[in-house]
């Protein structure tokens, strides 16, 4: 890869199928049907760990202080919203994973906080594709492409893993195969 964004944008490909899958998961607990617990409890590890922990973090962390350092305004600006979204995200989180404790989901809780969640999510991504991330194209060096490449692998050696990711692409495929079939 050359540059931050197209990481980040295979990134949001993994994010879109669980988004897909969420939607499923909170349709089929509003329909009064079983699911499976700890579907959703997995389906919320990947949330907390790929895309907070690792696809958040490499935006927080690298990407957006580097496009404050060529002029992007994070308050009032492109960044602050993005920010104040991956807060309100975090939030939604907490709520679905507030919905399952004591082994029962709470369906009221769970069906907003997650379908909330999605509708946060597709937004905010879009946002990111169509405004935030080509503007990182245009205004950061060759060189500092490279730089930001280079911490976003660090930051996935050490705070996610090694093996992570792989373990992540196998349960996108069991959750694609029964949810989104």
């Amino acid at each position: 890869m050359e540059t931050a964004s197209q990481d980040l944008n295979q990134e949001h490909k993994a994010i879109l199928i669980v988004l897909n899958v969420i939607e499923k998961m909170y349709e089929t607990v509003k329909d009064d049907k079983e699911i499976a617990r700890e579907d959703i409890e997995k389906i919320i590890e990947f949330l907390k760990v790929f895309a907070d922990k690792c696809h958040h973090a490499k935006e927080e962390g690298f990407l957006f202080p580097a496009l404050e350092e060529v002029g992007v305004k994070n308050q009032n600006g492109p960044i602050g919203l993005m920010l104040a979204q991956h807060k309100q995200g975090r939030e939604y989180i907490q709520r679905m994973q507030e919905s399952i404790i004591n082994k029962i989901i709470d369906k009221e809780v769970f069906v907003d906080a997650a379908s909330s969640y999605v509708d946060l999510l597709r937004k905010h991504i879009e946002k990111e594709e169509t405004i935030l991330f080509p503007m990182s194209d245009a205004k950061l060096s060759k060189s500092k492409q490279q730089e930001l490449l280079n911490n976003f692998d660090t930051l996935e050696k050490n705070v996610i893993g090694e093996g992570k990711h792989e373990e992540f692409r196998s349960l996108l495929e069991i959750f694609k195969n029964k949810y989104l079939k």
